[in-house]
């Protein structure tokens, strides 16, 4: 499938590389097809990711592994919340979460409390809310990349 993005320009997706979020994501339930894609200029390794809607081309949030900058990040999630993705083994779970990119980059924060959980084997995904203070929707991360930059 091709689509022209804002981020990307056009791109071509195979089918088989579609997540598909079958309640939508927090606030745009109707976006539910989604590519995750990496900034070539930075190469793969690169710990941010972008997660592109495949029905409105300009729609992409930038996105990343928590434990990259929240080693302990363990929410606990009930079962049944998982239950839409299908069943599947841990070595095919990726949770990532959204990050926020404000024109001052030193208040960079992701949010720890609505990660998205990825069946990688059914190429299906949900968004959740964690039900705890422990994380915060808005978890600053601007010092942790700039440490982990130094230590490269």
């Amino acid at each position: 499938m091709k689509i022209t993005t804002r981020i990307f320009g056009e791109i071509d997706i195979e089918d088989d590389k579609i997540i598909r979020f079958p309640g939508g994501i927090v606030g745009f339930p109707q976006l539910t097809d989604f590519a995750l894609l990496h900034d070539a200029d930075k190469g793969i390794g690169s710990s941010i990711r972008w997660m592109q809607s495949m029905q409105e081309p300009n729609f992409a949030m930038p996105v990343m592994d928590p434990l990259t900058v929240s080693p302990d990040y363990n929410p606990i999630v009930e079962d049944e919340l998982l239950k839409p993705i299908g069943e599947f083994n841990p070595e095919s779970v990726l949770v990532l979460v959204t990050l926020t990119v404000p024109k001052d980059i030193t208040k960079m924060t992701v949010n720890l409390q609505a990660p998205f959980v990825i069946n990688a084997d059914e190429r299906k995904a949900c968004q959740i809310i964690v039900d705890s203070d422990q994380f915060p929707v808005r978890f600053p991360i601007y010092d942790i990349l700039e440490k982990m930059k130094e230590q490269k």
